[in-house]
């Protein structure tokens, strides 16, 4: 009776080593949390999902669906504002959400992508009058837990 030994060979075991790395330090970079629960559109379900880029910023992507739009809040706005509070305990408008129709199709699904060079610690979405605002008003409509 023979014994054949099948022992991988280097180069095998490279591919298996890069294939790891790269496995790990794609799924290690990236954060994915759901916006919680909104009293103010009921409906409204989202997700955020934050990675770093080559560039050592994070890139911030927003996926939504059922949102409503802000001139059918109670009371009426104009428009959907995502801010940012950050690592360094800064909040940030990273601007409009466009409710036009390009935005919401009749099955009211949208996104929204904003690029930081700070690490974001939680994301919010507030219906806003005015897009260059400075501070977010009262009407949160959707909003994350600290991540």
């Amino acid at each position: 009776m023979t014994f054949i030994s099948k022992k991988p060979g280097a180069g095998t075991i490279i591919i298996a080593a890069v294939s790891l790395f790269v496995l790990f330090y794609v799924s290690s970079c990236a954060t994915k949390v759901s916006f919680l629960n909104s009293t103010v559109v009921p409906a409204a379900e989202g997700t955020v999902k934050v990675k770093k880029d080559s560039n050592k910023n994070y890139d911030i992507k927003i996926e939504l669906k059922n949102l409503a739009e802000p001139d059918r809040l109670q009371p009426s706005k104009s428009m959907y504002i995502v801010w940012m509070e950050s690592s360094d305990n800064a909040t940030r408008n990273l601007g409009r959400i466009s409710s036009s129709s390009a935005f919401m199709s009749s099955k009211l699904k949208g996104s929204f992508e904003a690029v930081s060079s700070v690490k974001p610690t939680k994301i919010f979405i507030t219906a806003e009058d005015q897009a260059d605002i400075q501070y977010p008003g009262s009407l949160v409509v959707l909003t994350t837990n600290n991540f």
